[in-house]
């Protein structure tokens, strides 16, 4: 029974207790109970005892319940000293919690360290690798991912996922098919089949060295023009792998066998035809999100091509950030996509959310102070891993040169 109720039930006891007395002194106009009533109101002052003693087993056992229900440790809420390293966490305090990155002491303590003005504490390496790289802050990361978009035209119309292991992604090879079936005849069978798609976690890196006097000026933004740089080297190696990469140690192109399917398959040279070829040999649902593909001297080829009507088949954008058009779908540009040469594959088309570009968790940062000290220079590596593969390869139709590519 709750506290509440058991005092409301002595409440009632007790004023059916002196309600009782009450009456007695008024039946017999004296104070003095008989022998009969004593008993009777010894009676009722024992059940009150017995609600009072009640009550006080269940505070003490609320309280009991209480202590078991608090937390048995406190919460870390203060700053590591700047003089003193905090402790660093084990597994068992990480698990189930986020991981803490880029609050503002950690950016501006990053921001330190890569300037060398103080040293880097585990509280900026909540996950430092063997060789001594350490997360950056988000804010840091960013800002790298940001750049990427500007210099990897891939990663604006491809899937971008992020992965914390190797990824593993089923595809329905083959599909039923339904038959019309005569009345009491059997219905034939039909089976589905499925095969995989991996996306691997291969390594990039970057290695940057900087002038001691570079530092010296406070006033420069060091972290912009570390992530500038970085961003550059990333992204153009990333776009030529997505584009040509070979798939061993490296993601796998879309220019490549194992990168999209042919759709088209040309002469010597690209004529009106085989790009409209190359357009409807792509499935309609693919039509609705597909865009080229193909590189600036391609380009300079495409944009001469006219219609039956002597009408460009370019058209050029109607706003400055939007991409050209090309028989109405738009058309984006890499340096390196194949140039039209015999046998090469210089266009693509088709919906790239088909292609998949894996980033794992986590790029590092490490700072060489001792390795390049003789010349006057501090040096910074940076690395990332990342996959990117054509998944479903009648997404993405490409189209071929004829002609042979030996000599």
């Amino acid at each position: 029974m709750k506290i509440l109720e058991l005092m409301e039930k002595r409440t009632k006891a007790i004023e059916s207790a002196r309600a009782f007395l009450k009456g007695r002194e008024a039946v017999n106009n004296t104070e003095i109970l008989s022998d009969e009533d004593t008993a009777t109101y010894n009676r009722m002052e024992s059940e009150i005892n017995a609600l009072s003693a009640a009550i006080e087993r269940e505070g003490r056992l609320s309280s009991i319940e209480e202590d078991i229900k608090k937390p048995t440790s406190v919460p870390i809420t203060g700053h590591p000293s700047p003089n003193q390293p905090p402790q660093p966490q084990t597994a068992a305090d990480l698990v189930g919690e986020p991981r803490p990155r880029a609050t503002n002491e950690y950016k501006a303590d990053f921001g330190k360290a890569i300037r060398g003005k103080q040293p880097v504490y585990n509280v900026l390496s909540t996950s430092p690798d063997e060789d001594g790289g350490y997360l950056v802050p988000t804010e840091f990361e960013k800002q790298i991912v940001a750049k990427l978009q500007e210099y990897n035209v891939v990663r604006k119309v491809a899937k971008v996922v992020t992965t914390e292991s190797t990824t593993t992604i089923p595809v329905a090879a083959t599909h039923v098919s339904a038959k019309w079936v005569a009345e009491n005849a059997v219905i034939t069978e039909g089976s589905m089949t499925f095969e995989q798609k991996k996306l691997e976690a291969f390594k990039l890196g970057v290695l940057i060295k900087v002038s001691s006097e570079l530092f010296q000026d406070s006033a420069f933004n060091l972290e912009s023009y570390i992530a500038n740089d970085f961003a550059k080297a990333f992204g153009a190696a990333e776009e030529e792998a997505f584009c040509v990469g070979t798939g061993v140690g490296q993601p796998t192109g879309i220019f490549t066998a194992n990168g999209g399917e042919i759709g088209v398959t040309a002469g010597t040279t690209i004529s009106t035809d085989n790009l409209i070829d190359l357009v409807y040999s792509l499935k309609s649902p693919y039509r609705r999100n597909a865009v080229f593909l193909m590189k600036d001297s391609t380009v300079a080829v495409v944009r001469k091509l006219k219609d039956s009507n002597g009408a460009y088949l370019w058209q050029p954008a109607l706003q400055a950030s939007d991409p050209d058009r090309l028989l109405g779908y738009p058309l984006y540009t890499s340096p390196h996509v194949p140039a039209i040469e015999a046998a090469a594959l210089p266009i693509a088309f088709g919906d790239f959310s088909n292609y998949w570009v894996a980033d794992r968790l986590g790029r590092t940062v490490q700072r060489l102070i001792e390795l390049y000290a003789g010349n006057g220079q501090i040096g910074f590596v940076a690395t990332q891993r990342v996959d990117g593969k054509v998944i479903l390869a009648e997404g993405i139709k490409l189209l071929k040169m004829g002609g042979s590519s030996g000599g």
